[in-house]
């Protein structure tokens, strides 16, 4: 059990690693004009091939899907990684990286909410410990930041981002018993598949196909997405899941914000003070607590 325990652990920091980069690709991407759907499409485009294959090689492998099984599978694909994402993208013309990781990471707190809710599952007080110590340090990492930008963009990114957060809440909440059913990597490939299908559906809806002629570095910084954001966190936060449990992978996902923070002040020239340093130490205590066996 905690040769398990520090396999998911270590699976859940990849994912945060990989998943704290998106924000820095998006806004390295935006300088040049491109918009949220669009760079959202080029991102599962460039991703769709590798989901695909997964997905056709696993596809015979455990359990035969039923149809409810579809059902569900396309309502978490729409869920997790088109809903989640196109929401985080908008809020991203608003806000800056640093904050949008601060909104975005309120999903912890609402998947282990979820499943005490509706899944009947407990809440220890190592957990409550690591909330209150990691949200804590974020608030004090971020406190500057807030009252530093246009209050019109802060509140309709702010909103935008904690619509994402409660998407992606909601995605890992019903993953869970269906990576348990199908396997991590099996579930992670069908559910992108059906997001990628619909993530290509609003694009053609919504732009016309001479939208994908972007500059050279948006194809860049699209497919440095699709790889490191998006391929390899999936299936790390998907077996994550499977070893440790969907509320406490999701813990070790507060990471994620300094990661962020160190990201946007090497790539992005976002400055850091006193108060994102002191809470990127609390946040560190809390994912050590949280990572200990119970």
């Amino acid at each position: 059990m905690e040769i398990s325990n520090t396999r998911g652990a270590v699976l859940a920091l990849i994912a945060a690693l990989g998943f704290s980069m998106k924000a820095i690709f998006v806004k390295l991407a935006y300088p040049y004009g491109v918009d949220a759907i669009t760079l959202l499409a080029l991102r599962m485009g460039f991703a769709l091939p590798v989901f695909l294959w997964v997905g056709l090689i696993r596809q015979h492998a455990g359990h035969r899907l039923t149809i409810g099984d579809w059902g569900r599978l396309a309502l978490l694909g729409c869920l997790g990684y088109y809903g989640a994402s196109i929401l985080d993208f908008w809020g991203l013309e608003y806000i800056s990286a640093g904050l949008e990781r601060l909104i975005l990471f309120t999903y912890p707190t609402l998947t282990i909410l979820i499943g005490v809710i509706f899944q009947e599952k407990t809440f220890s007080r190592r957990e409550l410990a690591a909330i209150v110590l990691c949200y804590t340090g974020i608030g004090l990492a971020f406190m500057h930041d807030i009252g530093l930008g246009d209050a019109r963009s802060v509140l309709i990114g702010g909103a935008l981002v904690f619509a994402s957060s409660v998407s992606y809440a909601l995605y890992l909440s019903g993953s869970a018993p269906m990576i348990q059913r199908l396997g991590a990597m099996r579930f992670s490939a069908l559910a992108m598949l059906f997001s990628s299908a619909v993530t290509l559906v609003h694009f053609l809806a919504a732009q016309p196909l001479t939208a994908f002629i972007q500059p050279l570095p948006v194809y860049g910084w699209g497919a440095a997405m699709a790889i490191f954001a998006t391929v390899i966190p999936v299936f790390a936060q998907s077996a994550a899941i499977r070893h440790l449990g969907a509320g406490q992978a999701s813990l070790f996902g507060m990471v994620g914000p300094l990661l962020t923070i160190g990201f946007g002040w090497w790539l992005l020239n976002e400055g850091i003070s006193l108060a994102q340093m002191v809470g990127a130490a609390l946040v560190v205590t809390g994912i050590l607590i949280v990572s200990r066996k119970r």
